[in-house]
């Protein structure tokens, strides 16, 4: 497609007619004049040279233009490179297409916004700087490493800013724990009641938190200076507590009123240093009443020595160890020995307290047990009604479940003490299990007396036999048959003979004296004979448990009427 003239060309058409118009007007001029041809040559020629002229001057300043145009293009060329450089962008690349004048306003308008993004950068990077100097000057750290003379990296200034994030949580933790521990300080000093004595305390103390910088050193300082007194507070607390001790000892020895011992138990608002002060005073008063009542006193440890002696179990033996116990020497040496004896004894109850709690609850219930055992061999119980024999009977078995496993709980708690503290653990001067198989050996040999008694052996010469039948009305004052064997205690065998005798007695049958030396025992007797299983003493309730299951599983015969002679 043709393009039509331009402006500019039809502008030089234009000016080119108004040339010729102008030399034609020039022409008629000269022609009315008369002017002669040579005169007028040289006319149009001064014309020609100053048109010429004219027109080589100006052609001369638009080739000066366009050559500082070319010119200006390359140094904006140069110029942008080196800030796409600085600048960490890449290379800018100009239109081809573009015109010269066209090529230099957009390297011009380029040039520009690169420049006000270098001074943006500059700018950040100085207020960047300062603060992070600013934070490490405060916490005492390197801070973030920018080259001196050199444009920053969008890189640089995301990683400058991450430092200073850094630094300014740690700031903030910094002085959150400097808070803390210069609190920590000025409480500690407050309830020791003492005042700051070094520059260090001092500066802790001090309201103003811009005297001490958050170093590391001096955050390690007050760490060490907190520490070092909260020891020397422990320190305090720990003597406080034993003049307490001390203190509340002897007011309970000595008897003191209630109303003395306000103004002491009152003084949780003092200071340590003061507190410590009015009760080494109060310790002091009391010492000297003590002397005065050092017999009384004593007395009184006795009697808790006594106290603890028995929740120990100690045999007579233990307590007569202590011998200053039967002095009658009452000095202050043997005042000490009875505070150490009883803070000795105190000390072994707290550490056996558990074992001596289960100990007392197996004594509790072996003694609850053999009352269960003494009733169930009395001959009344049957004549009791309402369910309580029943009732007796299950309380019995609990108890009996309750002996086994405490037996069992005991002898291993007792045997890991005894590895741990490399001394025997006594009941009553006695290993504890050596008096548990004791107890159960002494109620079964009670058991075998007590059978023995309820079934004695024959002491006449005569065999035993069957009592026949008696003829109705043989005997009017005879206890019937079937009432005799209604009672309770008494062997029905027994009572038989007896009533047998009173009628109708029975031959005497003679026996060689050696079978009168071998008493002749009821069919009962014999067969309860088979307590074989008993001829090792059990040791605790389990082996007993398992006695008397081995003796009840044998075929014994308890009827009185299957070994008779007839």
């Amino acid at each position: 497609m043709s393009r039509g003239p331009r402006k500019s060309e039809l502008l030089a058409s234009s000016l080119i007619n108004t040339m010729n118009h102008t030399f034609a007007s020039l022409m008629d001029i000269w022609d009315e004049l008369g002017i002669p041809e040579e005169k007028r040559m040289l006319r149009m020629e001064e014309v020609r040279d100053c048109i010429e002229d004219l027109l080589n001057r100006m052609i001369e300043e638009e080739e000066a233009l366009k050559e500082r145009i070319k010119k200006s293009i390359q140094n904006s060329k140069k110029e942008m490179a080196i800030l796409c450089e600085e600048l960490s962008l890449g290379a800018y690349m100009l239109d081809e297409d573009l015109t010269v004048l066209q090529m230099e306003k957009d390297l011009r308008v380029k040039l520009d916004c690169l420049k006000a993004e270098k001074r943006k950068r500059l700018e950040e990077l100085r207020q960047l700087q300062q603060e992070d100097q600013d934070l490490c000057t405060e916490l005492f750290v390197t801070p973030y490493y920018v080259p001196t003379g050199m444009m920053p990296t969008h890189q640089q200034l995301v990683e400058l800013k991450e430092h200073i994030r850094v630094q300014t949580e740690e700031k903030k933790k910094r002085t959150l724990i400097f808070s803390t521990l210069r609190a920590d300080i000025r409480i500690c000093l407050s309830e020791m009641g003492r005042q700051p004595l070094s520059g260090l305390e001092q500066d802790a103390v001090s309201v103003d938190e811009e005297n001490l910088s958050l170093t590391s050193e001096n955050m390690k300082a007050l760490q060490f200076l907190k520490d070092h007194l909260k020891q020397k507070k422990d320190s305090l607390l720990s003597t406080l507590n034993i003049l307490k001790e001390k203190v509340q000892v002897l007011w309970s020895r000595l008897q003191v009123p209630r109303e003395d011992l306000e103004p002491y138990l009152n003084m949780s608002t003092y200071p340590l240093s003061t507190s410590i002060k009015k009760w080494e005073t109060e310790l002091a008063r009391l010492d000297e009443l003590k002397k005065a009542s050092i017999k009384d006193i004593i007395l009184k440890i006795r009697e808790e020595l006594a106290m603890y002696w028995d929740k120990c179990f100690y045999s007579a033996e233990q307590r007569n160890a202590f011998s200053p116990y039967f002095s009658d020497d009452f000095t202050e040496e043997l005042l000490s020995e009875h505070d150490e004896e009883l803070v000795r004894l105190k000390h072994h109850y707290e550490k056996c307290k558990d074992m001596l709690d289960a100990v007392n609850k197996w004594e509790s219930s072996w003694e609850q047990f053999l009352v269960l055992e003494k009733k169930a061999t009395d001959p009344n119980r049957f004549s009791n009604r309402g369910g309580s024999l029943l009732k007796e009977e299950k309380e019995r078995m609990k108890l009996q479940k309750l002996l086994s496993k405490l037996e069992e709980e005991l002898k291993s708690w007792i045997g890991s003490w005894e590895a741990e503290q490399g001394c025997p653990f006594l009941f009553k001067g006695r290993k504890f299990m050596d008096y548990v198989a004791d107890q159960w050996e002494n109620h079964k040999l009670q058991k075998d007396r007590e059978k023995q008694v309820r079934n004695p052996k024959k002491e006449d010469n005569m065999p035993f036999k069957t009592p026949v039948k008696r003829p109705a009305l043989s005997c009017s004052q005879g206890t019937p048959l079937n009432k005799t064997r209604k009672l309770t205690g008494t062997s029905t065998l027994a009572s038989t003979k007896t009533t047998a005798s009173a009628k109708t007695p029975l031959p005497t049958i003679k026996t060689p004296s050696k079978a009168r030396e071998t008493p002749v025992g009821t069919p009962l007797q014999d067969s309860n004979k088979q307590t074989s299983v008993f001829s090792t003493h059990p040791g605790t309730y389990s082996e007993f448990k398992e006695a008397i299951t081995k003796k009840s599983g044998k075929d014994s015969v308890f009827n009185s009427t299957v070994n008779e002679n007839l």
